[in-house]
């Protein structure tokens, strides 16, 4: 090893190579940074689980997680507290540390929250082209953004920043599913099957999650897992998204050359969050099923959700026909990720969705059809 001399067998205790790089102010502020990250964990409430009312003659029920309550509006704000609490932990963070993520949309809001809360520079990798809306969502919870000409760009973009200024770059695609606890600590997995304890079926026969890091399905894979439960987890995908093929082929580095329309899920890449051997079944919806799957919920629940969410509830909506096509009674259970106000102008905007060249009416029919309200 460069400037280091193996001394000769040590004969005494006094002569032990000996190097402590112990930094009690350090460890005293990590002490600090998790307690405030636990006390704010302890001050909110878990999140809904909300039951969409079906026929009762089916018995089948149906439930959504609605991670839009979190104080950053969306399923991202459990990741982002993980990722943080992962890196102090490892000793990555420190007081003067500049936290550097690739990410324009719900991630960097929620992390530049935490930033915020533990009084650290919050640094957003985004493409150009990211909407002011979404630019100043990060803003306003402390963060600043940093821009690349494309979205395949930010996370070479986001090891330089952190190198060059001696910060940490969290990663979400690769950590996501190690930072979660997925033994419990109060994960998502945890918590739906707690809120169910008292339900007519209180063990999902299916739980269907899309996929961006791939770490709330690993999450939820392996706790269902852990917990001998016959729950099968599926995956909706969408399109330009490498998840599906990938998982299909058994090819960890598929790839496709163009970016998800369905913001917070698909990726050009199998990223290495996503554990393709916990999940029983993925679904491919298109991108206009996934917005009309958000107007038919919001038409439901009397608020906007985002077009994830609607890409969730298509690929429940074609389990649950099969369901009934079987005789199979029990229930299901999906996520709420975000509310689709963020979305205003695209998702909800009807001059937008025409410029895409979509129509929504046969979808949102067939959703109507397959998903009565009771």
């Amino acid at each position: 090893m460069t400037g280091v001399t193996a001394d000769a067998s040590p004969t005494r205790l006094a002569d032990l190579a000996d190097v402590d790089r112990s930094d009690p102010a350090l460890r005293d502020w990590v002490a600090e940074s998790v307690r405030r990250l636990d006390a704010d964990a302890r001050r909110s409430a878990d999140t809904h689980l909300i039951r969409l009312e079906l026929p009762t003659d089916w018995g089948i029920d149906l439930y959504l997680k609605d991670e839009s309550t979190h104080p950053t509006g969306s399923l991202k704000h459990r990741l982002a507290r993980s990722l943080f609490l992962y890196a102090l932990v490892n000793g990555w963070l420190g007081p003067d540390t500049m936290v550097v993520e690739a990410s324009s949309g719900s991630t960097a809001v929620s992390e530049a929250h935490f930033a915020r809360m533990l009084g650290l520079k919050f640094v957003a990798v985004v493409p150009r082209g990211t909407s002011r809306q979404k630019i100043e969502l990060i803003e306003r919870e402390g963060g600043r953004c940093h821009f690349v000409d494309r979205a395949d760009q930010m996370v070479t973009e986001s090891v330089r920043l952190a190198r060059e200024h001696g910060g940490h770059f969290l990663d979400q695609f690769t950590y996501a599913e190690r930072a979660t606890d997925w033994r419990g600590n109060n994960n998502i997995a945890e918590s739906i099957i707690r809120q169910l304890g008292a339900e007519t079926h209180p063990i999902p026969s299916w739980v269907v999650v899309g996929a961006g890091t791939g770490g709330t399905s690993a999450t939820l894979g392996r706790y269902l897992r852990l917990g001998r439960m016959g729950t099968r987890l599926c995956v909706a995908d969408v399109e330009n998204s490498a998840f599906f093929g990938g998982w299909v082929e058994g090819d960890p580095t598929a790839t496709c050359d163009r970016g998800s329309r369905i913001e917070g899920i698909g990726r050009p890449r199998v990223e290495p969050s996503f554990v393709g051997t916990v999940v029983d079944r993925m679904i491919r919806v298109p991108d206009q099923a996934s917005v009309a799957g958000a107007r038919f919920l919001a038409e439901r629940l009397g608020r906007r959700v985002g077009a994830s969410t609607g890409t969730n509830i298509v690929a429940v909506a074609r389990i649950i026909t099969e369901m009934r096509e079987r005789g199979e009674q029990g229930s299901v259970v999906t996520l709420l990720c975000d509310s689709g106000d963020r979305y205003a102008n695209t998702y909800f905007d009807d001059a937008w969705v025409t410029d895409q060249g979509w129509s929504l009416d046969g979808w949102q029919a067939e959703l109507r059809r397959t998903l009565p309200p009771a």
